[in-house]
């Protein structure tokens, strides 16, 4: 992991709003509207969110078809572990440094 992908996993979790999202789908996959509803916010701001966690990794989603015909989308928890240390870091920089050279 470079330095880029290092501060892009940290700010994707840094918010107190995503790391409720997170939370919540440790439950389980869940449609995007409920999941809005358990975390009372708009569905606009879900997928704000949602973007950036799926952009890191934390989340997938997927888009399904209702018996109506209707397409839905979920959303569900992709297992992860981020460890921040000094190591981490050393490491990301000097990927970041190595490139400069």
């Amino acid at each position: 992991m470079n330095v880029e992908q290092l501060s892009a996993t940290l700010a994707a979790v840094a918010s107190p709003q995503r790391m409720i999202i997170l939370s919540e789908l440790t439950q389980g996959r869940v449609h995007v509207s409920e999941l809005a509803r358990r975390v009372g916010m708009s569905r606009a701001l879900l997928y704000m969110h949602l973007a950036k966690l799926e952009a890191s990794g934390f989340v997938a989603t997927s888009l399904e078809l209702s018996p109506a015909g209707t397409a839905l989308k979920y959303v569900s928890l992709v297992p992860f572990s981020v460890t921040v240390d000094i190591h981490t870091i050393t490491q990301a920089v000097g990927v970041a440094a190595a490139r400069h050279d």
